[in-house]
């Protein structure tokens, strides 16, 4: 997948481009069949397929707050990169590209800069000032501007209708199942591994810190889970918490204080300065204070024991050396 960030990168003519636009946070089943659809008639138009995606949410940029994603930028581009997308670009979102209009985004964008061809939408995708733009608006000027539109419907899980929104509360809820079901893939997190006090290293148990890319994260516990690296899938345990053995005193601020470990089993590489990725498969237990590091210990191997018994049996993963 090609991507460009801003469309004064973009310095070639693209071919005959199905674009379609969006945050697509997450990038969920809902997300998924849209861009399957972009995929598929850019294949059967002999054209390109284009994702036109925000750097930042538009209330970070409006209402100048922070967000939390269910995927941060990094993510989602790896997981538009999985499904085959010729070519991403990132918009960056502030206030003056807050005030294009709607038509304008259409005019200029996506008709002159892009030259598009055909533009597929979700049934509730929304853009340009006070989010004018929709997937009627774009009908109503498709034979203006010399473009074919198509409409993707919701997509359902038991019942309610997929969207970014209800998956960011069912991992904060902990509802893995749930929003596994809405996602169709594990739930995961991208992070960065940095540094911390190398604990785990001397008891035995190595492990990586992750510092979110702000992402949203199941709530405290040991989770059993699954880390890419290379071609290989390895089995790791993810204790998502605040470290309450080793606390010397009170947590003021769980934001501040909280951890996210990642003991991977048959890896010993130094892993620092890389981003992983963790799929999240099932939670082993609570987060528990011990009274003493060996307590803690037999508690890991415990931890092993089960991660190994129900996920190695059912998930093509491998153990190492």
């Amino acid at each position: 997948m090609e991507t460009i960030y801003g469309l004064k990168k973009l310095t070639r003519k693209i071919n005959h481009p199905v674009v379609t636009i969006g945050m697509f946070d997450g990038v969920h089943r809902g997300h998924q069949k849209i861009i399957e659809s972009v995929i598929h008639t850019a294949i059967e138009k002999k054209g390109e397929s284009v994702v036109l995606t925000f750097d930042r949410h538009p209330k970070n940029a409006i209402e100048n707050r922070p967000h939390s994603f269910i995927t941060s930028l990094k993510h989602r581009l790896f997981l538009l990169e999985r499904l085959c997308v010729d070519l991403t670009i990132v918009l960056e979102f502030d206030r003056k590209f807050a005030q294009i209009t709607a038509e304008d985004f259409i005019h200029k964008i996506l008709v002159d800069m892009l030259g598009v061809k055909y533009i597929v939408l979700g049934f509730n995708c929304h853009f340009g000032k006070n989010r004018a733009g929709d997937i009627k608006l774009v009908n109503k000027l498709a034979s203006k501007y010399g473009y074919e539109v198509y409409e993707y419907p919701p997509v359902f899980y038991r019942g309610q209708i997929i969207s970014s929104t209800a998956i960011r509360h069912a991992i904060l809820d902990g509802d893995l199942e749930k929003a596994e079901g809405m996602l169709g893939r594990p739930v995961s997190i991208l992070g960065t591994v940095v540094k911390r006090t190398g604990r785990g290293t001397t008891l035995g148990f190595p492990t990586a810190n992750l510092d979110l890319h702000h992402e949203v994260r199941p709530p405290r516990g040991v989770y059993a889970t699954k880390v890419r690296l290379g071609d290989r899938d390895y089995p790791a345990l993810t204790n998502i918490g605040l470290r309450p053995t080793f606390a010397r005193e009170a947590f003021s601020s769980e934001d501040e204080t909280l951890e996210i470990e990642v003991h991977i089993l048959g890896f010993q590489e130094s892993l620092y300065g890389h981003d992983l990725e963790i799929q999240f498969l099932f939670k082993i237990r609570d987060e528990i204070k011990f009274k003493t590091s060996e307590e803690l210990t037999a508690q890991i191997e415990n931890d092993k024991e089960v991660l190994l018994k129900r996920v190695l049996n059912i998930h093509k993963i491998d153990v190492g050396t």
